[in-house]
């Protein structure tokens, strides 16, 4: 044999040969500590990945021992870069006789979102305005002088310092929406300048954390009213949601509080309680447990110019009361905005739905204007509230009859 036969022959008994896997042994590893996910019929193990994911590990763990593809697409605006990092995690490929889809998934609708989500981005669909989010940005910004010159002038009297409260906590909530897109990496080509605008806005603006952030929210989109992977639906028994849980509570007699009357009580406790009181400890224990030094730099900061501006007015107690009822009124803001477009949809225990169908089913219906849009950030959906007294009559009747 020649040398050129030789080398080839060299050549093939170098070559690593591909495993090949079945979705029944892929979707063993679905644990905390054994994970794998598919991309693009790819198999990869991501289990000593996970604790390094930007994302934070919760986010992959919810998608182990499924098809990720969809789900990566989604999260990474750049997804050629993002593939250095999957290379040696790379174990195999389905086989061939598998299909792409797994647990009989629509494969059907899963190509022609693909095809519907390509065609969106050759339109530029996706392409963000730089004019729009440097005047989003500065109308914020402006804002927050408004408030600064209202009270220099005119004064702390009280009609003076609600309208200052109604325009910081105008200048919260649109911020808070501003940031959204940053964090959800929409706005720049590059991710390092989303991120680092992101930063600035949550935390210069907001007092918040950007990792924080991340890792709550990137939950939700991936596995959106999913319970115990949605934080968004995670109501530490103060209220019951769906049609399951409900049930379920209800079977197993637990009343941590009268649920058939939520739908009444829920004024009292989430709108007034939920930014001034459990996003404030979650996000300050958050920052020093997880050593997000950088994120508590950038919220120091915010606190800095906050105090620095309004003590020479209110002094220390006032300026503190006045953060406080500022956040007070964001807090309804964002819980109107917000929270009303899971509770009316389908929430329920995985499913394992595909990706179109999983969002699909936690969406309401939105309606447009140039208020609406403005109000909501653009999420402005549809606010139903019968939806938690369904729930509560729910839990009731099976606490009382089964």
């Amino acid at each position: 044999m020649g040398k050129g036969g030789e080398k080839g022959e060299e050549s093939g008994e170098c070559k690593p040969q591909v495993r090949s896997y079945t979705w029944e042994e892929i979707q063993k590893h679905n644990l905390r500590t054994d994970r794998w996910l598919v991309i693009e019929r790819k198999v990869y193990n991501v289990t000593q990945w996970a604790s390094r994911h930007p994302g934070g590990q919760r986010v992959i763990g919810h998608c182990a021992g499924e098809d990720a593809t969809d789900a990566f697409q989604a999260f990474h605006i750049n997804p050629s870069l993002v593939q250095k990092f999957l290379k040696p995690l790379l174990i195999g490929e389905l086989a061939p006789g598998e299909p792409s889809q797994d647990r009989d998934k629509n494969s059907q609708l899963v190509e022609d979102f693909r095809t519907l989500r390509k065609t969106a981005e050759d339109m530029n669909l996706f392409r963000a305005s730089p004019l729009f989010f440097s005047l989003y940005l500065a109308h914020i910004i402006a804002m927050e002088a408004l408030a600064w010159l209202m009270v220099s002038y005119f004064g702390t009297g009280w009609i003076t310092t609600l309208i200052l409260a109604c325009i910081l906590a105008t200048s919260q909530a649109q911020a808070g929406w501003l940031q959204h897109d940053f964090g959800h990496l929409s706005v720049f080509k590059k991710s390092s300048w989303n991120h680092i605008v992101h930063k600035f806005v949550i935390g210069h603006l907001k007092g918040a954390s950007a990792n924080w952030w991340n890792h709550r929210h990137f939950q939700h989109h991936a596995k959106p009213n999913i319970f115990k992977k949605d934080p968004d639906v995670n109501m530490l028994h103060i209220f019951v949601l769906g049609e399951s849980q409900p049930i379920e509570y209800g079977k197993k007699k637990l009343k941590y509080l009268p649920y058939n009357h939520q739908h009444e009580y829920f004024f009292l406790i989430f709108p007034p309680l939920l930014i001034p009181v459990y996003f404030q400890i979650q996000i300050i224990s958050t920052m020093i447990k997880r050593r997000f030094w950088a994120d508590l730099a950038w919220a120091i900061s915010y606190y800095m110019r906050y105090f620095i501006t309004y003590i020479p007015f209110y002094g220390i107690l006032g300026s503190l009361f006045l953060l406080t009822f500022v956040r007070f009124l964001e807090s309804h803001w964002f819980v109107w905005v917000t929270q009303m477009n899971h509770i009316p949809m389908e929430i329920d225990c995985e499913k394992h739905k595909d990706w179109l169908s999983s969002q699909l089913a936690a969406t309401c219906n939105i309606e447009q204007s140039f208020f609406n849009d403005w109000f909501t950030g653009h999420l402005n959906f549809q606010i139903e509230h019968q939806s938690l007294k369904k729930s509560g009559d729910l839990w009731l009747d099976a606490y009382l009859h089964k």
